[in-house]
């Protein structure tokens, strides 16, 4: 199938649904987010800080952040340092900048309590389409395809039958998904978590395990041969190793260590290359990561 093949030629995988969701509930992963009561703040702060950071390193940081910011209310009330600090090693700190001023506008527009609309979730700093129904449909069950990576992956090996999906498509990927997701509230949340679980742990991008998949009989990708990716390949993310990628998250390790401005000749000394430290410490003071005083450079306050 051509990667612009209409989204009306998956109607036939709709059968897909219930193998999928009765595999996740046999072999689902036992996370947080997934447990009865988890608060919706809760589910707010783990999608920030599972974009782009992987499982086992989000959920010890989302426990200690949880404990010491229950509420968003809690949240907002300390400067938007504390949460650059608290952020520590996830990565992309700019992240915890967004999740501060969500918790800032939460407070003051929505009276401290996460938002259920898909819409009013939008207007908050930082959430996008993926995140915002992620919330409506894991927090508080409403019905809403919730696409991500893994999903798109998955729709594109066992309904379109190509190797990868095409460039991602806000239309076209809700379209797809919605034919899917069953009709009630449980089953569609259910099931919007268990194809991405299947495209996390069964149909990676790698290597598929066919094998153990609960949809291997229907999957269209399996049924023509596994056929080859002929479409454009992702670029390869830039070596880390010598990065300005890797002089940012050096001063920002001295910026989170200590609680005094950290010197120009501190900075100095964390990496040879005036160049690329200056590039960097440019970078973060654009990104509201670092602010200038008097005595050198700090978090934001």
């Amino acid at each position: 199938m051509n990667a612009t093949a209409p989204t009306s030629g998956l109607a036939p995988a709709a059968g897909i649904a219930p193998p999928i969701a009765a595999w996740f509930e046999a072999n689902g992963r036992d996370l947080p987010w997934r447990r009865e009561g988890f608060s919706a703040w809760g589910t707010l702060v783990s999608e920030f800080m599972l974009q782009q950071t992987p499982v086992i390193r989000v959920i010890p940081r989302l426990e200690e952040w949880l404990e010491r910011w229950p509420t968003p209310a809690a949240l907002a009330a300390v400067p938007p340092g504390e949460a650059v600090r608290a952020w520590a090693t996830l990565g992309y700190p700019r992240r915890a900048l967004w999740l501060h001023s969500a918790a800032v506008e939460i407070t003051e527009r929505h009276g401290g309590v996460v938002p259920e609309d898909v819409d009013a979730l939008l207007a908050l700093t930082g959430i996008g389409d993926y995140t915002a129904r992620a919330v409506a449909a894991f927090a508080y069950g409403h019905r809403h395809p919730v696409v991500d990576t893994n999903t798109r992956r998955v729709i594109a090996r066992a309904v379109g039958g190509q190797a990868e999906p095409a460039p991602p498509s806000r239309g076209r990927d809700l379209a797809a998904m919605s034919l899917l997701l069953p009709e009630g509230r449980d089953e569609s949340a259910a099931f919007n978590a268990a194809i991405m679980e299947l495209g996390a742990l069964v149909c990676t991008a790698r290597k598929p395990g066919c094998e153990v998949c609960p949809i291997r009989n229907e999957c269209a990708w399996r049924a023509a041969g596994y056929p080859a990716h002929t479409g454009a390949r992702k670029a390869v993310q830039k070596k880390f190793e010598g990065s300005d990628r890797q002089v940012r998250g050096l001063i920002m390790a001295e910026l989170r260590a200590t609680r005094h401005p950290v010197t120009d000749a501190e900075v100095d000394g964390l990496w040879p290359d005036a160049a690329q430290r200056g590039r960097a410490l440019d970078g973060l003071l654009v990104d509201g990561l670092a602010v200038r005083t008097p005595g050198g450079y700090t978090l934001p306050h």
